[in-house]
């Protein structure tokens, strides 16, 4: 990757009229959400949680958004995220359809991903011993697999599952107590992914492209998946991964880092910017190979 050595700050200062919009705009969510939840205390909690964790308050923790609200105890809070009735499945919904109105465009692409939350305590859903991106190392933590709609307007997660691990499927008391269904079994992370590309292909969400790293750009369900449903992707791979391709000497499988040595040349390769980082373009060199096998495993 070659960068570009300059590097632009542009800012604007927000004025009493922008907080005063972004209030009411977050009002005007809150009340297309409220019909979801049964109760009206839950209702009116879910309004001060969400402003907790717009708000500036250091560490978005029970305590922390329970001060902000200025309740004395983080039960309150507790119950909202762990025992309060509510249609989460509904609020989910409801955030997709307010980030299409917001941010839709034929264009969108959704990006699959996964993001870790360290935890200190076992009674969370799925916590355990697990890599946890955010530090980079194994440690006690939950994972949960998010998709990310994203257009030249901006982006925003769309929706979200839990990644269950198999000592927590197997515990099926421990799953009670987490509040976790019976009907929920072991799932790998890119089956978490195609339960969430197919809700938004069941809403007939326009996608352009799909895009996620080798996690998911390995599994060869996920891509036929994708490729039965019409949804042009971009999936990393890892450089073993076999692929079969044409070549000047016939057809060959080969690994995906030896693609390069048997036909690739210096011209085919194109400089292209793959997103604006702090010090301007993120550059990186391209070039485009036709496989005989696009799911090829």
């Amino acid at each position: 990757m070659k960068q570009d050595k300059h590097t632009t700050f542009t800012g604007t200062r927000s004025t009493s009229t922008d907080v005063c919009r972004w209030v009411q705009t977050l009002f005007a969510l809150h009340a297309r959400i409220a019909p979801r939840f049964a109760r009206p205390e839950p209702r009116r909690r879910a309004l001060a949680y969400l402003q907790g964790i717009l708000s500036e308050t250091e560490r978005k923790n029970g305590w922390q958004l329970a001060e902000h609200a200025r309740e004395a105890r983080p039960d309150g809070m507790q119950r909202l995220l762990s025992c309060a009735v509510w249609d989460t499945d509904g609020v989910r919904d409801d955030l997709r359809s307010y980030v299409l109105e917001q941010l839709g465009q034929a264009s969108a692409i959704v990006a699959i991903d996964e993001t870790s939350f360290p935890k200190r305590g076992q009674k969370s859903a799925g916590v355990g011993l697990q890599y946890c991106g955010t530090t980079g190392q194994v440690e006690n933590c939950q994972v949960g697999v998010f998709l990310s709609y994203v257009t030249a307007k901006g982006h925003a997660l769309v929706d979200r599952e839990l990644y269950l691990p198999l000592d927590w499927c197997e515990d099926r008391d421990r799953c009670r107590s987490a509040g976790i269904p019976d009907s929920v079994r072991l799932q790998t992370k890119p089956e978490l992914a195609v339960h969430m590309i197919e809700r938004l292909w069941k809403a007939a969400v326009p996608i352009s492209w799909v895009v996620a790293d080798t996690v998911y750009g390995g599994n060869l369900d996920l891509r036929m998946w994708l490729e039965a449903h019409g949804y042009p992707y971009v999936l990393a791979v890892a450089c073993n991964e076999p692929v079969g391709l044409q070549t000047p000497t016939g057809r060959r499988r080969e690994e995906a880092a030896l693609v390069e040595a048997f036909v690739l040349n210096s011209g085919d390769w194109q400089r292209l910017s793959m997103s604006e980082g702090t010090k301007g373009p993120r550059l990186f060199d391209w070039a485009i190979v036709p496989m005989l096998q696009k799911s090829g495993g």
